[in-house]
């Protein structure tokens, strides 16, 4: 059941973001827009477009019969990324950035336009909700694709001063978790939820450690110094092939400066390696290699969620509470989490006291994606929403991670939040933390 969120409410999550989408090509020009042909990004200007139409076609034409302003065949045979081929957008008859903003704004005017009365009813606030998440699912994608093109730091009105939490220095350590049941996923009467969170279902776990931070670029570099990419024994066995076959020896974005020193490329500025933030763009494989050098081991996502959302009870057992953050049931503030592109990265592991979980665990909302030791499949009761695509296609071919980065919109991230990407993937915002083996 979605709860009801009235018209305004919804008309400011539009807006907002809209304007998210269009500070983060405003500096481009046309050839940046389009960039070069790569296989995990899309042409800008493309994508910008594919959002608008993915509101039209789900809010405004299925549901309330209404013709493209584009028209159905030419709107569908632009931005249909079901039907378009990913190395075809570059080639597609694209409108010029103009065109396509105004594509976009007629868009958004008539879902304003259109929605009744001061509330909306479910169906509207589920939509809705979902095509704003969407488009702030994509605006994290333009950040990455700017970041693997090298294009300038974008401006983003929500930027903050984060000289003092890049300066907060490391947080060592483990917390003991204590076994029990726990209820992982979306409850039925959620006030919003994704098809892949569907639904809460009580499971056994056992008592384990895990990490209180991210594995920080400090840490991961004794890997690299240790010969961790060049030994097989430490790699899963297509992880192995992968690193092999791409001749990688280090993390994404980082240069060998000699003696064991390294910078690392955030956007187009080349900085020294932050010791104590945590190491992100790092593949599945990465992560897993290094948990098999250090004697750790990845999460799984059920004791990740434990870990972010569980409590103990008064005896030291896992509670029946569930919290909807890792420090309560407030929504997320620049006081709680890296989100929102606050700091425009990531920032020191140890930062951010206030979003620490009741176990202890610091930052398991915002500043990288942690990826777990699972494969993405659906829980007992799923059922594939409006866009059945979203989650139905990636199940068994894909890793959990949890979690939110730096890029992520606070308004969709909660602790049960479900990411997924392949195993090889490493040019998105993720990185991982640890659990000892018991």
């Amino acid at each position: 059941m979605t709860a009801h969120i009235s018209n305004t409410n919804l008309i400011g999550m539009l807006e907002n973001a809209r304007l998210r989408t269009y500070e983060l090509v405003a500096d481009l020009d046309e050839d940046q827009l389009l960039g070069p042909k790569y296989g995990t990004i899309n042409p800008l200007r493309w994508e910008i477009g594919h959002v608008a139409y993915f509101y039209e076609y789900f809010i405004l034409r299925e549901l309330y019969g209404r013709e493209s302003t584009l028209g159905n065949q030419r709107a569908d045979s632009l931005y249909d990324s079901i039907a378009v081929a990913h190395d075809s957008r570059w080639d597609l008859p694209l409108p010029g950035l103009e065109q396509t903003k105004a594509y976009m704004q007629s868009v958004l005017d008539n879902l304003c336009e259109r929605l009744p009365g001061t509330v909306a009813n479910e169906q509207d606030s589920f939509i809705y909700q979902f095509g704003v998440f969407h488009e702030d699912m994509h605006c994290e994608a333009f950040l990455w694709g700017r970041q693997t093109l090298a294009y300038p730091t974008p401006n983003l009105s929500a930027a903050i001063d984060a000289s003092r939490l890049r300066n907060a220095g490391g947080l060592c350590g483990y917390v003991d978790i204590p076994g029990g049941k726990f209820r992982i996923g979306a409850e039925k009467d959620a006030a919003f939820m994704f098809d892949n969170e569907k639904y809460a279902h009580e499971v056994d776990v056992s008592a384990f450690a895990i990490a209180r931070a991210a594995v920080t670029n400090a840490e991961y570099a004794e890997f690299v110094a240790a010969g961790g990419y060049q030994n097989e024994d430490y790699w899963d066995p297509d992880g192995w092939i992968w690193i092999q076959s791409k001749q990688i020896t280090h993390p994404g974005y980082w240069t060998p400066q000699g003696n064991q020193q390294w910078t690392m490329r955030r956007f187009d500025k080349t900085l020294p390696l932050a010791d104590y933030e945590p190491v992100i763009h790092v593949s599945w494989y990465e992560a897993d290699a290094y948990c098999r050098w250090a004697g750790l081991r990845l999460p799984t996502e059920l004791e990740w969620e434990v870990a972010a959302l569980g409590e103990a009870d008064n005896q030291g057992n896992l509670s029946t509470n569930k919290r909807r953050y890792p420090w309560g049931n407030d929504a997320p503030t620049a006081k709680h989490a890296n989100l929102d592109g606050y700091a425009l990265g990531s920032v020191d592991v140890a930062a951010y006291a206030a979003g620490d979980s009741a176990f202890g665990c610091r930052q398991m909302l915002g500043n990288v994606w942690e990826w777990t030791s699972d494969s993405f499949e659906p829980f007992p009761e799923f059922s594939a929403d409006a866009y059945t695509e979203y989650s139905t296609t990636l199940f068994g071919n894909t890793k959990v991670l949890r979690g939110g980065a730096w890029t992520t919109r606070g308004r969709m991230m909660h602790g049960g939040y479900r990411n997924f990407f392949g195993a090889d993937r490493w040019n998105i915002f993720s990185g991982f933390r640890t659990c000892r083996r018991l």
